[in-house]
Formats: C-alpha cells, sequence, structure tokens
C-alpha cells in the first residue's frame, strides 16, 4: 500500500488491522513507509481503525465539558508545568490545556478524573481510558514498524514495558476574544518518542520541514497526526527528524486537540545496530523526563533541537 500525499506535502500512511500483519508485504511497505515519512518530514497523517468515529465525537464531548470547568477546579492538576494546568499565560492568552499522566491506566484516569469531579464522573473516566489505549495502540504500531525497519527488534518489548503516556486534551480560543492573538503555542519540538494529535477539524498547525519550509497541516477526517520528538531523534541516533511545530489560528472558531505524547521510564540509548561510520554515535544516554525537565527550566531560546543541547556529544 503506497503513502500518499497530501495538500501540505505530509504523507498520509493507512495503517489498519485487517492489512498489517507482521511478515507480509504490505508490512514490510508500511514500515519502509513509515520510516522514511520519519527521517523525512518527521511527521504523517495516519488513518486508523481503531478509534471510531463515535467515541471521537464523544472525547471532545468529554473535552469540552473538561475546559468548561471553573479555573479553580481545572488548576488543581497542579503536578509541574507540563503535566499540569496551563491557561491565561499573557504571551498565549487563547491556549489552555491540562495533563493526565499514566492515561492508560485505570489509576491514572480515575485519579484525574476524582480531581476534577470529586463525586466522580463515570462517563470521562471509562471513555477516556478507552481512548487513550486505543491511540497508544497506534503509537505502538508505529513503534514495531520503525524497530523492526532499523533492525532493532530484540529492544521492542523492553521499550514498550518502558513507555508511559501523557494525554494533554488542549483548547484554543478565537483570536478575536484576545485583541486578536493568534499564537496558541511558540515554535517548538516535542521532547516525547512520538506524539498523537487529533483535533476537531479546526486546522491551526504548522510544521517546519527538513529544508526549512514551514507549511500548514491539513487534517483529514478522523485522520492522526503522527510527530517525532526529541528522544526518538536521539534514540534514532539522529535518523529521526524531530519538527519544529506551532500554532497559529486563522479561524474565530474554539479548537479542541487532544495530544498523546509517549515517554520513556528510564534511561535511553542508542542500539549499537544503529552506529557506523556514516552515523558515529551522536547522543550521549539520557533520561527522558530529564530532557524534559531541562527544557521546562531552560531560560534561553529553546526553540531548536533541545536534546542537541542536552545531550549531544558534538553540541
Amino acid at each position: 500500500m503506497a503513502a500518499s500525499q497530501s495538500p501540505c506535502k505530509i504523507p498520509i500512511i493507512h495503517i489498519k488491522k485487517d492489512n498489517l500483519k507482521p511478515g507480509t508485504s504490505s508490512w514490510k511497505t508500511s514500515c519502509h513507509e513509515v520510516r522514511h515519512a520519519l527521517e523525512e518530514y518527521g511527521c504523517f497523517l495516519v488513518v486508523q481503525d481503531e478509534v471510531s468515529e463515535q467515541l471521537e465525537m464523544e472525547i471532545f464531548d468529554l473535552v469540552k465539558e473538561l475546559f468548561d470547568l471553573p479555573k479553580e477546579t481545572k488548576s488543581k492538576n497542579n503536578l509541574d508545568i507540563f503535566l499540569g494546568y496551563v491557561g491565561q499565560i499573557p504571551h498565549a492568552p487563547i491556549h489552555e490545556s491540562l495533563g493526565i499522566p499514566n492515561v492508560t491506566t485505570f489509576e491514572g484516569v480515575r485519579d484525574f478524573t476524582n480531581l476534577m469531579w470529586p463525586s466522580g464522573n463515570k462517563r470521562f473516566c471509562e471513555t477516556v481510558l478507552t481512548y487513550a489505549k486505543l491511540v497508544a495502540k497506534v503509537e505502538q504500531m508505529v513503534d514495531n514498524m520503525v524497530f523492526e525497519s532499523y533492525g532493532t527488534m530484540k529492544y521492542l518489548e523492553s521499550h514498550i514495558e518502558s513507555t508511559t503516556y501523557v494525554l494533554r486534551p488542549l483548547k484554543y480560543s478565537p483570536p478575536e476574544m484576545h485583541n486578536s492573538i493568534d499564537i496558541g503555542a511558540d515554535v517548538h519540538t516535542d521532547k516525547s518518542f512520538i506524539t498523537i494529535l487529533h483535533q476537531n477539524q479546526v486546522n491551526a498547525l504548522k510544521v517546519e520541514l527538513r529544508n526549512g519550509e514551514w507549511i500548514d497541516v491539513d487534517f483529514s477526517p478522523t485522520s492522526f497526526l503522527v510527530i517525532a520528538g526529541d528522544a526518538y531523534q536521539a534514540w534514532s541516533n539522529d535518523r529521526i527528524y524531530a519538527p519544529r511545530h506551532t500554532v497559529i489560528m486563522k479561524e474565530n472558531k474554539e479548537r479542541y486537540c487532544n495530544a498523546l505524547f509517549s515517554y520513556h521510564n528510564g534511561m535511553v540509548k542508542v542500539p549499537e545496530m544503529l552506529i557506523d561510520e556514516q552515523h558515529p554515535l551522536a547522543f550521549k544516554p539520557f533520561d527522558n523526563f530529564d530532557l524534559l525537565r531541562f527544557y521546562l527550566s531552560n531560560k534561553t531560546d529553546m526553540s531548536a533541537s533541545t536534546v542537541k543541547v542536552y545531550c549531544g556529544i558534538n553540541a
């Protein structure tokens, strides 16, 4: 199955249960397409059949319900600047977001739900847990393809077992509500291995390609955007490209988006088979969450690759 090109030049790859069986020709082709997309673009749009249209509608209804809570309630989500509530930032007043750590576990979603709704919200808890597990399956499929393409399958099981997921629901208000300020997120790279974005069809994301060209991402209905983070770039010994991206609101409509981040618990090390004469070791072993904390605490311009500053050998 060949990857197609969207008008924004980002590849579209179909990852569906019925045509992705390891060892088949379609599986091998898809592995190549996923690796190529992450190396050349740093991202791709994925068409999948894990999350149904009904679940998609329900999850965004619940996200809206979440953001409709009083600020005092949302502010209880105060674990830290990334895992907790962010809202009404002076330089980005249209941005608001919360963090749900360990979102693929019942305990993680239950704790967040009880924080927001002390009397409980069974529908929110059950739906978010179901949704997060299904999106995480897509993320794990991408990992499977990448590891197989690189010949690093012996590390896949331990990598997946060491992966933890953070779901970050995001809301962007219409610019007209904030004196036409349209910046929803500053230019940055993600610090995760993979980020999977899912939105309510209000486009606002811009991604920088390897050649420096900035393009608008046009999400097709029910599609997800897979973005490589700094941690994957380092793990791949600089083969995978972690693209810079930003959010610029053009429409005077509310934009809701779910961002599922995958992080590695423990030390990340470049596999030995990814080190050769053409690709000498470029990164020292690092802790994924320490990389994130370094980014959040650094006062200098961190809009470029944080991981090269943090643990790059020739930084």
